[in-house]
């Protein structure tokens, strides 16, 4: 089993660790989160005292099959945050030949492995060819890359004729659908939404998957009963159903989005990548700028396959925006004298 560990974002922990004189309160950009969350609706003591009733969960799974756009509610399967999911798929297939679309969210291939699957990492579809099982992100988590939806259709029926599986993990797609498959799911398909990373609710821990039979009935017996709680099956139906919410924070993120690029873009080597949530930037100075702005109280994602990358997330606040431009600054000039 690969015991290394695995780099995610939001631990302030490690942060506070690495920089122990930073001035509080940090700022931590280090996930791609919505930094503006679904407001909590008032929840009644019944999701608390009593457990959730099928219906219940039966209409959560309609909510998130109208806002994702599936054909079929019986195809989406609710769960308690996508990362359950990521954990569950790989044990409900024999050992296969898997292939994972990277470099891209390290949790993929650490789950494939752990339950005993042999894994590749491939820098292109055409180089998986021989996989029983393709797994990608879309758009692609850390660069945005998306793969376009004919080309997806076109590699998932592929993988259907020998009996394999493609695996889309979507998690970043709310604010950027293009090349969604929900709508036109094909049977050998699974399809990961988070829930979390739109609605900036991630502690509620709410994800699904889409998926036709078996694959889906599969999910729903190896999650077991109650696997969402009353809080977030409440939260969760009543936001995925505000459209008037999520088009909002559609719009005012993008612009979120500009507006840290042209931050960014005076000390990138490279031009900006990601998606509405996040930003990616590419420097040979990433190290002494993970330092410099860590020191400085504000924590954002390093990647243990390439030192000069960091992603940022959007702050969340007017005064977050002029700390971060502040401390960017500083770094120019500091650099720009040397």
């Amino acid at each position: 089993m690969n015991k290394t560990r695995i780099w995610h974002g939001g631990d302030l922990d490690e942060a506070r660790r690495l920089f122990p004189e930073a001035p509080e309160p940090w700022i931590d950009l280090s996930t791609g989160i919505n930094p503006i969350p679904y407001p909590v609706p008032p929840l009644p003591p019944s999701s608390f005292e009593r457990l959730p009733s099928p219906s219940a969960h039966r209409d959560l799974e309609a909510a998130a099959a109208e806002a994702y756009g599936a054909r079929d509610a019986a195809t989406v399967v609710a769960a308690p945050g996508t990362q359950v999911l990521i954990s569950l798929l790989p044990v409900l297939r024999p050992r296969s030949q898997v292939a994972i679309l990277g470099p891209t969210y390290a949790e993929h291939a650490h789950a494939w492995r752990s339950a005993g699957h042999a894994v590749s990492e491939v820098s292109s579809l055409d180089r998986a060819d021989r996989a029983d099982v393709v797994v990608l992100v879309n758009p692609n988590n850390p660069d945005g890359r998306c793969i376009q939806r004919e080309a997806l259709l076109e590699l998932a029926g592929r993988l259907q004729r020998n009996g394999g599986w493609l695996v889309v993990d979507e998690a970043f797609a709310d604010f950027d659908a293009d090349e969604t498959l929900v709508p036109v799911l094909p049977h050998n398909t699974v399809i990961l939404r988070s829930f979390g990373k739109t609605y900036g609710l991630a502690g509620l821990r709410l994800g699904f998957a889409i998926a036709m039979e078996p694959i889906g009935m599969r999910l729903k017996t190896a999650l077991g009963p109650w696997a969402v709680s009353g809080p977030a099956i409440e939260v969760g139906r009543q936001a995925l159903r505000d459209h008037g919410w999520r088009e909002a924070a559609r719009l005012s993120r993008a612009t979120d989005a500009s507006r840290l690029d042209a931050l960014l873009e005076p000390v990138s080597d490279r031009p900006i990548q990601g998606t509405s949530l996040y930003r990616l930037m590419e420097s040979q100075r990433g190290p002494a700028l993970f330092s410099h702005l860590g020191e400085r109280g504000i924590w954002v994602r390093r990647f243990q396959h390439s030192p000069s990358l960091l992603r940022f997330g959007l702050p969340s606040g007017e005064g977050s925006w002029l700390r971060l431009g502040e401390a960017l600054a500083a770094f120019k000039r500091t650099w720009s004298a040397r």
